[in-house]
């Protein structure tokens, strides 16, 4: 018996939320690094991912919603990535530093020219920017954890922590555009966090 159009249709498999939501995080990825950020648009994202608007909206809300979504996509990414360094790393500050470095740099530069856009964009809206001011003290506080063993005030300072999220996050921005060599971020991030506990006292929690 000859296949019909719409028995064709009966047979395909449908994707549970999280493999849909899966689905149009990878697609959004693809937009971003084929057309930039500006091209990431829901009807766009629905269109590319063939499927109805309404699901995207569904899944995202608004445009706002869906960047935030791909950041909390790469955040989650980025922290399981150190967790697994972390656990197969040696006891030392060198080795520790060298370890967060790594970690943090290359999930950028794996992430491409894709990542800085989304973080444009999250800088343009305040209620973006909170989110993304949300993820980055959840790493801040990681750091801290991590460190403060090594420093001889068992505390790190706030402002060490951020000064080295800016670099961090230099680095990797022109590590991946190919202003300088992976290798060359990562050592000279390194540095910069074997620096940290020496130069700490007591401060402020973050």
């Amino acid at each position: 018996m000859p296949t019909t159009p719409d028995s064709q249709k009966s047979k395909r498999v449908r994707l549970s939320r999280a493999e849909r939501l899966r689905q149009l995080i990878d697609v959004s990825w693809d937009i971003i690094r084929q057309d930039g950020t500006d091209a990431l648009t829901l009807p766009n994202l629905a269109l590319r991912a063939q499927v109805a608007k309404p699901v995207v909206y569904d899944h995202f809300g608004t445009r706002n919603g869906l960047l935030a979504r791909l950041y909390q996509d790469f955040d989650q990414r980025q922290t399981a990535r150190i967790d697994i360094a972390l656990a197969g790393s040696g006891p030392t500050l060198r080795e520790t530093a060298r370890v967060i470095a790594t970690s943090y740099i290359s999930c950028v530069f794996a992430q491409g020219q894709e990542i800085p856009g989304v973080l444009a964009a999250l800088a343009g809206s305040p209620e973006l920017e909170a989110v993304r001011r949300e993820y980055q003290r959840a790493f801040l506080a990681k750091c801290r954890t991590i460190l403060s063993p090594f420093s001889p005030q068992q505390t790190i300072r706030p402002a060490a922590l951020w000064a080295m999220l800016g670099a961090a996050d230099t680095l990797s921005a022109v590590a991946a555009s190919g202003e300088i060599a992976l290798e060359e971020a990562t050592g000279e991030l390194s540095r910069l966090i074997m620096a940290i506990p020496d130069s700490s006292a007591p401060g402020e929690s973050l």
